[in-house]
């Protein structure tokens, strides 16, 4: 678990440019911006914090070694622009910026995130609103700035999830969030230590935020463009290592499921029958192949058609509001092609919670069969 000592990464000696003095105001928002060779996007992150119709904020560009034009970009725009010494990730990113920022209220927003004119009026109105709010995130919009199928899937997907989601969450997002700095100092921070690069330590934040008491909103009305491109590659790479892997690990870690997000009981049981069909069809190929000895029962491939038939009719009814969600907002020819690329992450992301998680469970079972002192100290790893 994070402790304060994530804080220990704020070095004095890290390259600071603040911005004019004239534009120096007591802020009511410090927005943090990570960024690492970010050179594609930072530039429209920044127009659009600069075209905000709320004013009393500070921009502060934790530039975490960029080796591109980042730099050159950053100094266009009045913000702070600190460099850390040294690759910290995200997480440290973030963290190291919150030694910089002078208002109460933090607000994260990734480098490739454009935020619309409203949002940062929307933060502190809530924050205002309401004194017993420790954290809020917001989701995607509508229209994601890449216009492949991949990229639109999964941003869409990301946003539909935020927005069938209930307000009153039980985890973070750290893509357009905001956090009152006195909190966040006091459960740890981001788990820099941990996530030295870009993972679920937002998520992880939030689980500890919630464990000490404190109250995390989703806001609906927060939405925000995302510039990233994703391709099929990259999207799976994704889910995998970065978040399948280690959310399984922390869910292991805290023995809490969720049933928030990604991690409804409609998705757990959506990713059993996935599960269920892919097998089947691995037992028909094995079969058909003489690997394995089929069936000399009468009528069994319409046996086995019924069965497939059946979960297939059961995915597509778990899941029916998710597909008519794209087929509204994008056409059904797209709500089509979503459906064999979202039983695939159900497939992948439930093999690694599997797989992982045995291992993991197997792991403990023999290090606790060991002489007394020996397992004593296994951890998950």
């Amino acid at each position: 678990m994070a402790t304060n000592d994530n804080f220990a990464e704020i070095p004095p000696g890290a390259s600071v440019t603040a911005p004019p003095e004239e534009s120096r105001v007591s802020p009511k928002l410090s927005v943090i911006v990570p960024v690492h060779d970010g050179e594609m996007h930072i530039a429209r992150c920044l127009e659009g914090l600069h075209h905000s119709e709320y004013s009393n904020f500070e921009v502060i560009v934790v530039d975490d070694c960029s080796t591109d034009d980042t730099e050159l970009i950053v100094e266009r725009y009045p913000v702070r622009r600190v460099r850390t010494p040294r690759a910290l990730g995200p997480a440290g990113a973030r963290n190291m910026g919150i030694g910089y920022a002078e208002a109460s209220i933090v607000v994260f927003v990734d480098a490739d995130v454009i935020l619309p004119s409203n949002a940062l009026g929307i933060i502190a109105r809530e924050f205002d609103r309401d004194p017993q709010l420790a954290a809020m995130f917001g989701s995607y919009d509508e229209e994601p700035a890449s216009d492949d199928f991949c990229s639109q899937y999964k941003n869409l997907m990301h946003r539909y999830v935020h927005q069938k989601s209930n307000v009153r969450a039980t985890t973070f997002w750290a893509g357009c969030g905001a956090v009152r700095k006195e909190i966040f100092i006091r459960v740890g921070g981001f788990d820099f230590s941990r996530y030295r690069r870009p993972s679920i330590e937002d998520i992880e934040f939030g689980y500890r935020l919630v464990q000490s008491g404190q109250h995390i909103q989703l806001n609906k009305q927060l939405q925000v463009k995302h510039l990233k491109k994703w391709t099929l590659r990259n999207m799976i790479q994704t889910d995998i290592f970065r978040r399948a892997i280690p959310w399984t690990k922390l869910i292991l870690e805290t023995r809490k499921l969720p049933r928030d997000l990604n991690l409804t009981s409609g998705a757990r049981l959506s990713t059993g029958l996935v599960g269920l069909l892919s097998m089947g069809w691995v037992i028909l190929f094995l079969q058909t192949a003489g690997v394995l000895p089929t069936l000399t029962v009468p009528h069994t491939f319409l046996a086995e058609l019924t069965v497939v038939a059946s979960i297939v009719a059961a995915l597509v009814t778990l899941n029916w509001d998710v597909y008519s969600y794209f087929a509204k907002k994008r056409g059904w020819w797209f709500a089509a092609r979503v459906v064999p690329l979202h039983w695939l992450y159900y497939l992948y992301s439930g093999g690694v919670f599997l797989v992982y998680g045995s291992a993991q469970m197997l792991r403990l079972l023999v290090l606790s069969m060991l002489p007394a002192g020996r397992g004593s100290r296994a951890t998950l790893s």
